[in-house]
This record gives C-alpha cells, sequence and structure tokens, in this order.
C-alpha cells in the first residue's frame, strides 16, 4: 500500500493574503520563500481528529488548526505579546506530551503553539 509521507502544504483563505503571510513571518519567524516553501525541521507531527462540536480549535467556524512545533514557548508567546499579537493568558501541560499555548492570526485563526517534552 502507498502511504504518505508527510504534510505538503497548509493553505489559508485571507482576504489580505499578502498581511497574513508577513505575519505568520514576522511575529512566528516562519521564513517561506516568494512560493510559500518554508524548510522546517524535522520532527513529530501529530495527525488527530476532533469531536465536531469542540471548542478546542477556538471559533466553530474554524474546521483545522495549525500547531506549530516551538522551542521554547515562553519566550515565543512573549515576542507575540510584544507584537501585539492576540495570545491567550492560559498554557497547558500534558505530561509526556509537552506544553501548549495558542495564538490568534489576524484572519481570525486560533494557532496552536507546542514546546515538545
Amino acid at each position: 500500500m502507498e502511504r504518505v509521507v508527510g504534510i505538503g502544504g497548509y493553505f489559508l483563505r485571507a482576504a489580505d493574503p499578502a498581511a497574513l503571510g508577513a505575519w505568520y513571518r514576522d511575529c512566528l519567524g516562519l521564513d517561506a520563500d516568494e512560493y510559500g516553501l518554508w524548510r522546517q525541521e524535522a520532527g513529530t507531527t501529530v495527525f488527530a481528529a476532533f469531536e465536531s462540536g469542540t471548542d478546542y480549535f477556538g471559533s466553530r467556524s474554524q474546521q483545522t488548526m495549525l500547531n506549530f512545533r516551538v522551542r521554547d514557548l515562553e519566550a515565543m508567546l512573549a515576542q507575540l505579546r510584544a507584537k501585539g499579537a492576540r495570545v491567550e493568558e492560559q498554557t497547558q501541560e500534558m505530561a509526556g506530551v509537552g506544553r501548549f499555548g495558542w495564538v490568534t492570526d489576524p484572519e481570525g485563526n486560533r494557532v496552536e503553539l507546542w514546546q515538545p517534552a
């Protein structure tokens, strides 16, 4: 059986694609080229389905949530706050999994930040 070997892309609709791309670059340090190509570090990727009524993604209209791995969650959250991003005050820790925090991008998409254990 053929199998997928990784995530090849993540695509977002945006009222202002250039501004949203700049936000991800300037606030999260996602340095993609003009075609959106980004060479990420090797690491674990989680693929999970959630119940349709979950509030975990923020707004019920948001069907998916992007999760980025980070080295230092507290430093990333402080960086985002300094740039005026909408960062949730609460973080979460899961034993053996790591720590989580959340930010909402300028288009209203909730993004999860994960510092693996």
